[in-house]
C-alpha cells in the first residue's frame, strides 16, 4: 500500500495545511514535472513521468480532508475504512431533507423541460426562484456542518501529534468525521447540480 503522506514527506496525520502541502508538491515535483524531462532520453522521461505521477496522485489524495482521513484510517487499520450507505444518526434527518428538496427540484425541472407558453414560463420562474432559495438554504446548512467537522478534525489533530501513544483511541471519532465529509461533498454536489439545471 502506497504512503501518500512518505511521498511527500509529511507526518501521518489528520489535519494538513494547504498552502504547505501545495508548497511541498511543488518542490518535490518540480524536477520530475514533464516540462522539465522533455529532452531526456525515454528511459528517463518514463521514470520522470511515473514519479510525478505518484506524486501528483499522493498531492491530490491528501490535499482533501475527506480522502486523507480515508488514506490515513486505511494506513492505521492495515485496509480501507468500509464505505457507509447509511449517514451516521445525527445526519439521518439532514439526509432525508436533501433526499426531498432534490426530489421536488427534479420534478420541477422535469416540469420546465415540458413547458411551452410563455405564461407556464413565468410560473415555472418564479417556482424555480424558490426551490433555489430553498437549496441555498440548505447548502448553507451544510456547509456549516462541514466547517464545524473541519475544526474538530484540526483539533483532533493537536491531540494525535502531543500523544503518540494514544492515537488508537481517536481512530473511531476520524471514521464518523470521513463518512460525513463523504456525506456532506456528495451532498453538496447533487444540490448544486439541482440549482444549476433550475436555472432555466
Amino acid at each position: 500500500m502506497t504512503d501518500n503522506f512518505l511521498l511527500l514527506d509529511e507526518p501521518r496525520r489528520p489535519w494538513l495545511e494547504a498552502d504547505l502541502l501545495k508548497e511541498k508538491f511543488f518542490k518535490r515535483s518540480a524536477g520530475v514535472h514533464p516540462d522539465r524531462v522533455h529532452q531526456s532520453d525515454e528511459a528517463a522521461k518514463l521514470a520522470a513521468n511515473q514519479r510525478y505521477t505518484e506524486l501528483n496522485s499522493a498531492y491530490n489524495c491528501l490535499r482533501e480532508p475527506k480522502d486523507r482521513l480515508r488514506h490515513l484510517l486505511e494506513l492505521e487499520h492495515g485496509s480501507a475504512p468500509k464505505d457507509l450507505r447509511q449517514p451516521p444518526n445525527d445526519l439521518v434527518t439532514l439526509s432525508f431533507e436533501v433526499g426531498r428538496i432534490c426530489r421536488d427540484a427534479d420534478t420541477l425541472i422535469v416540469e420546465g423541460a415540458k413547458g411551452t407558453s410563455p405564461l407556464l414560463k413565468v410560473l415555472l420562474f418564479e417556482r424555480a426562484q424558490g426551490q433555489i432559495e430553498k437549496i441555498s438554504a440548505l447548502r448553507e446548512t451544510i456547509s456549516d456542518k462541514q466547517t464545524s467537522d473541519l475544526a474538530e478534525l484540526k483539533s483532533i489533530d493537536a491531540t494525535w501529534m502531543a500523544d503518540p501513544p494514544n492515537r488508537s483511541a481517536l481512530l473511531p471519532r476520524l471514521e464518523i468525521i470521513a463518512a460525513q465529509l463523504g456525506f456532506f461533498a456528495r451532498w453538496l454536489q447533487q444540490l448544486q447540480e439541482r440549482q444549476f439545471r433550475l436555472t432555466f
